[in-house]
């Protein structure tokens, strides 16, 4: 169960969530090989001056991301979700490449945890729900 979580300082407006979260869902789904029904998203909106990049200039736009994914994916993979995402926070809400910094964490499966119980290890075209 991936958790995929987006820091940005900037505020949005419902339509902007959730055509955001359909994307991230959808290329998470595509570039993973995977479904949809278990993927958790955040997105928090903070102050302008609450985000802080070091390359970024004071009071810019940044997102910071924590991809929380299960171990499995190739790095062909991630690095493509990486660019995906990149690129998408910038086209979405106008946040410069140059302003965006992700960080990737793998677990395994039983790591991810429903209430059903944990997920099984990743197995490219997987459902894990399923």
């Amino acid at each position: 169960m991936p958790h995929l979580q987006f820091e940005i300082n900037l505020k949005l407006n419902n339509s902007q969530r959730l055509k955001f979260i359909e994307f991230v869902k959808n290329k998470f789904s595509n570039i993973m090989k995977t479904g949809t029904a278990h993927i958790a998203i955040t997105i928090r909106e903070l102050e302008v001056n609450s985000v802080s990049l070091g390359r970024a200039n004071k009071g810019e736009l940044v997102c910071l991301m924590n991809l929380d994914i299960r171990k499995g994916r190739s790095k062909e993979q991630i690095k493509k979700l990486v660019k995906t995402y990149i690129t998408g926070v910038n086209e979405h809400f106008g946040i410069k490449t140059s302003n965006q910094y992700v960080t990737i964490t793998a677990h395994s499966g039983e790591e991810f945890q429903l209430y059903e119980g944990g997920l099984k290890d990743y197995k490219t075209n997987d459902d894990p729900l399923g």
